[in-house]
């Protein structure tokens, strides 16, 4: 069992910077993927990011390349979610996720999930 929480939310203006956190509990945490999904009022739930367990690979959704950046610390069972270059259209409530595989992140079928968190860019 995985329990996730996020931080790290809040009102920025368009074209500023957060950096979400989202802290793992569990024995086994660390050898999960990490992934970050959102869901912007009246739309589906999206990927965002996904990082292996190891942190040597990485992936993103087109729409946040080059923008955001995902990375994860081990030893403090915490993974970041570094956003530059805010949108508008990046408000949303952000989700961690951990999955057996960055695949299975991918596909938005990891088994445990945080509460979210809540992003508004304004713009």
């Amino acid at each position: 069992q995985v329990q996730l929480v996020e931080s790290g939310g809040g009102l920025v203006q368009a074209g500023g910077s957060l950096r979400l956190s989202c802290a793992a509990s569990g024995r086994t945490s660390s050898s999960y993927a990490m992934g970050w999904f959102r869901q912007a009022p009246g739309k589906e739930r999206e990927f965002v990011a996904v990082i292996n367990w190891s942190g040597g690979s990485t992936y993103y959704a087109d729409s946040v390349k080059g923008r955001f950046t995902i990375s994860r610390d081990n030893a403090k069972n915490t993974v970041y979610l570094q956003m530059n270059s805010l949108k508008p259209e990046d408000t949303a409530v952000y989700y961690c996720a951990a999955g057996i595989t960055d695949r299975q992140v991918v596909r938005g079928t990891p088994p445990y999930w945080g509460q979210g968190t809540q992003v508004t860019v304004s713009s």
